[in-house]
């Protein structure tokens, strides 16, 4: 099974000549020295808007031949923890799925499931894979839609994701998905995204997954972030460090109605 791009000629180019040369363009001005990471949380807005973050994160790191992205299911389709089983055709090329990691993950809970329905037209996991790819050409992937959980579910599945990759006994990095605060002022959306961050650069992953529902903060990826969190606490993670944060305002210039963006590594 292959599945196509849902989103490109939207979200980013889908011209594989142009759509190199916006990656190359947003990944400008890092150094050639990458740092080790077991995991990044990444928005997933068009370029035009969380391109230069997205792109400033995921070429900060090393990309090795296995990533995992956990993104927010934005239309409900197909099962609540989605592992897709397909390879994906990207603009950039063939992206094949790592089928030994994906169906370990789906052997080991009832939670996750295999399920490409969910995957057929959500942007949140897709938009990550060029900056991948620009950083790994020979990269493998298990994408992972995830709809509401409750947090001892997001306990339960990170867990497996964390108990999957230890057995793999090679790099496998995470990738959390996610936009911040949608459609508020910027001082609002500011002031409850960073509520957010506290606990994500506090390393609490069940403060994150209570400010956010208590206080309702729109941010769409929680749950991919909070099971990446503590997936990634699992595999020796420590430490998150803030790459940026910033909004849709910078690029519309309506900063009434913004969407968040944050860019983070785990490590």
């Amino acid at each position: 099974m292959i599945r196509q791009p849902a989103v490109a000629n939207r979200f980013y180019p889908g011209s594989p000549r142009e759509l190199q040369r916006v990656v190359a363009e947003l990944m400008t001005g890092l150094g050639s020295d990458k740092k080790k990471a077991i995991g990044a949380i990444s928005p997933h807005a068009g370029y035009v808007y969380s391109g230069r973050l997205a792109g400033q994160t995921l070429g900060a790191i090393e990309i090795p031949p296995t990533v995992v992205i956990l993104g927010p299911n934005h239309h409900g389709r197909g099962a609540a923890v989605a592992v897709s089983m397909a390879d994906w055709q990207m603009p950039l090329g063939l992206v094949p799925c790592d089928t030994d990691l994906a169906r370990t993950l789906v052997n080991s809970s009832p939670l996750l499931e295999a399920d490409d329905e969910a995957h057929r037209y959500e942007h949140s996991l897709e938009v990550q894979v060029p900056f991948l790819q620009a950083s790994n050409p020979d990269l493998s992937l298990v994408a992972i839609a995830v709809s509401h959980l409750r947090y001892q579910e997001c306990v339960q599945v990170a867990r497996s994701l964390a108990e999957a990759i230890t057995a793999e006994a090679r790099q496998v990095l995470l990738v959390a998905s996610t936009d911040m605060s949608h459609y508020e002022s910027r001082r609002s959306a500011s002031l409850k995204d960073h509520r957010a961050l506290d606990r994500i650069l506090a390393y609490d992953p069940e403060g994150l997954y209570r400010t956010v529902t208590g206080e309702r903060i729109s941010m769409c990826g929680f749950i991919p972030v909070t099971i990446t969190l503590l997936a990634a606490r699992h595999l020796g993670a420590t430490g998150v460090e803030l790459v940026g944060y910033t909004d849709s305002g910078e690029a519309s210039g309506d900063t009434d109605q913004v969407v968040g963006y944050a860019g983070l590594i785990i490590s």
